[in-house]
């Protein structure tokens, strides 16, 4: 199933949109109308930083590795997994959800970045997503601290990759 998992390109833009789209009003998603924008989609983009799963030619999931300046000065991160990457912006078509696609996504995520040289990882999580949080349990997340960024409380999660 990784063989399905590639780097976006410009050509893939309008259905990651879409993909973002769909999960507005999900259940503990903080995403809107402006968050992911074209300017997230462009910024990943050009980074090299955004991956999707693709199937039959139909995304069915993207994970984009991160750099926010806001997350990563957090006092909480463990200074001896440094440097860390971030993933976020993980995003399942709703009619693919528990089908492991998420799963998927967070190992290529969590490869990708060893591959590019990071020692750990963070990731911000809704302080109520329980699903989420139970997944990244899974993959031997430790619990960091918490924050407020962005007008949402989150928890947050690291682990040395």
């Amino acid at each position: 199933m990784n063989d399905n998992i590639v780097m976006a390109c410009e050509k893939d833009r309008d259905e990651i949109m879409s993909l973002y789209r769909a999960q507005i009003g999900r259940e503990y998603c903080p995403w809107s109308e402006e968050y992911p924008s074209e300017e997230t989609i462009d910024f990943d983009l050009s980074r090299d930083s955004l991956f999707v799963l693709k199937e039959d030619g139909v995304i069915k999931a993207s994970v984009s590795i991160d750099e926010d300046e806001q997350v990563n000065s957090l006092s909480c991160w463990n200074d001896d997994l440094s440097p860390e990457g971030e993933l976020s912006r993980l995003a399942v078509l709703p009619g693919e959800q528990n089908k492991g696609y998420a799963r998927l996504m967070m190992q290529f995520g969590m490869d990708e970045l060893r591959r590019r040289g990071y020692r750990g990882i963070h990731i911000l999580v809704g302080k109520h997503n329980i699903k989420a949080i139970r997944s990244y349990a899974v993959f031997g997340f430790h619990l960091a601290g918490e924050c407020f960024l962005y007008e949402h409380d989150y928890l947050c999660y690291e682990k040395e990759l």
